[in-house]
């Protein structure tokens, strides 16, 4: 395991569960058709601890070129590693997201709407509205980014009262996780919350590739949002936190 193969498998595992949830509740048969936003919101929150949880230990468990865009301009990563983190993302984003089509393949067949399928795949807006939906989107990824800037380990005091840090495992992935969770349900219903380039972009592609009868277009005049807009919060919550300090 390296950081290279760590983001693949994180962003893979990520966008396996978060594509995966939104095919089984918006594709036609699926057990879980119709179970809703709460639902959706939920589900990509648990898929960001689990690709926490796989590569936290050995990356930083980035899964996100907007958070490695802000760990860069924060002094937290060197330009080469920039570059190999943003590979592994959009590698692990396709990857999971073919495999979301490869599982759920017999719906997208039996599924009429052709916005329901690429939503599988990557965000839309739901009132078009290009400046207001990339400000949606750099708000959102602003509100990831500057709390995760703002985590703090666990700590212990000892006799002499001084603070002890203490490693909480796994369990260190549920702040993110819940940051998550609490973005989606309440910034979420404008564009989807993308919040992350690669989440985007490389199911989106994957998408466009892929045998689906009744296909939706690629959209480009909208698809630069959901990549601009984070890239540009996490890089403001990374200059507000460095003006700021901790």
């Amino acid at each position: 395991m390296t950081p290279f193969i760590a983001e693949i498998i994180g962003t893979g595992f990520l966008i396996l569960l978060g594509g995966g949830v939104v095919a089984n509740v918006v594709l036609t048969g699926t057990k879980g058709n119709n179970s809703g936003w709460i639902v959706i919101t939920t589900a990509w929150a648990l898929g960001v601890f689990v690709g926490v949880v796989i590569a936290g230990p050995y990356s930083g468990a980035h899964l996100n070129p907007a958070v490695t865009l802000a760990m860069w301009i924060a002094g937290n990563l060197g330009p080469g590693e920039v570059a190999s983190y943003i590979l592994a993302q959009f590698i692990g984003a396709m990857s999971g997201a073919f495999l979301v089509w490869l599982i759920y393949k017999d719906h997208f067949k039996a599924t009429a709407d052709s916005g329901a399928k690429q939503a599988v795949f990557c965000t839309a807006p739901a009132i078009r509205n290009l400046p207001v939906n990339l400000i949606s989107e750099v708000v959102g990824t602003f509100v990831l980014l500057f709390a995760v800037f703002y985590f703090t380990d666990a700590t212990l005091n000892n006799t002499s009262d001084a603070a002890i840090p203490i490693g909480l495992g796994s369990l260190g992935a549920i702040p993110v996780a819940f940051v998550v969770w609490v973005i989606g349900l309440a910034l979420g219903g404008t564009t989807g919350y993308a919040i992350n380039p690669a989440r985007d972009l490389g199911p989106r592609i994957v998408h466009a590739l892929l045998p689906i009868n009744n296909k939706a277009p690629f959209d480009l005049g909208y698809a630069w949002v959901p990549v601009i807009g984070p890239l540009l919060g996490a890089s403001l919550a990374a200059l507000a936190f460095l003006w700021l300090g901790r």
